[in-house]
């Protein structure tokens, strides 16, 4: 199946959920549950996160990388269990770490932001 082609799949698999988007990053896709990265499309199919929830709805899969020197991810095997794929992704949420702003996770100050610089900062 083509990434694209995957991608809407999964798209359509998680349409129950909510709050589920991706987008195209480097030849594949990303995957995000409430602003929290869960899983994503790479050469080697579609993988998740290596959570305590995704071991328990899939015990079959085994950890690989998504690509060389990348952390363990886990292949996706109950893809066509759309029910099973979205209690999956909710109760992985909570082992999510939060998604990080574009400043590396340090916090911006508060205010009116313009390309000069900071205005009406609090």
């Amino acid at each position: 199946m083509a990434d694209k082609k995957l991608a809407a799949y999964v798209m359509e698999q998680l349409s129950g959920l909510g709050e589920v988007r991706s987008i195209s990053m480097m030849g594949g896709y990303l995957f995000y549950y409430k602003e929290r990265i869960f899983g994503g499309i790479y050469e080697n199919g579609f993988l998740v996160k290596d959570t305590k929830a995704a071991r328990n709805y899939m015990p079959d899969s085994t950890p690989e990388p998504p690509y060389e020197g990348a952390k363990e991810m886990l292949p996706v095997t109950i893809l066509e269990d759309g029910e099973k794929l979205r209690g999956m992704v909710s109760e992985m949420y909570g082992e999510l770490p939060e998604r990080k702003g574009k400043t590396g996770g340090k916090e911006q100050p508060k205010g009116k932001h313009t390309a000069s610089g900071c205005e009406g900062i609090v």
